[in-house]
């Protein structure tokens, strides 16, 4: 097993994940570090990313038609972003930006989707824990109510 494929099956998301199933996951994992301040990914940008935040800290939010800022929910380590690359029309509905420098592990969204179809277990697993996240991301959703002026 070598460093990536280590940090992935340690990360919690994946933790407990079938080897043969990890095995699907790591193939296209690379790392990507973010400093303060800097954008992942933007509102309607196109999604192809699957995030698992190993240190650091991003916020996620979203824009009003007026240019505010509503954060959703502040995520660290050990938590995941970017699950839009899942449904049509494979567009971030949020905006990612690191709010301290920030290291993970990149998951490419098309190479998910694909061993998902092709392998239903593995979709199968997957998908619960997606399901999982979006749910908790859906009640963040909910209690947003802060608009910060000025963000990026």
């Amino acid at each position: 097993m070598n460093d990536i494929e280590r940090r992935i099956s340690e990360h919690p998301f994946f933790r407990s994940m079938a080897p043969a199933h990890l095995g699907l996951v790591t193939e296209s994992a690379k790392e990507a570090k973010f400093e303060s301040d800097q954008i992942i990914f933007r509102e309607k940008e196109p999604a192809d990313r699957f995030y698992l935040i190993e240190s650091g800290r991003v916020a996620l939010g979203w824009h009003t038609p007026e240019g505010k800022m509503v954060l959703v929910q502040t995520l660290g380590p050990g938590e995941v972003i970017g699950w839009s690359w899942l449904f049509p029309p494979f567009v971030w509905h949020f905006q990612a930006r690191a709010t301290e420098p920030t290291c993970t592990v990149v998951l490419d969204g098309g190479q998910l989707l694909v061993a998902a179809e092709e392998n239903p277990q593995f979709g199968y697993e997957l998908m619960r824990r997606i399901a999982q996240m979006v749910i908790t991301r859906l009640q963040a959703s909910r209690r947003s109510r802060v608009v910060v002026d000025g963000a990026k």
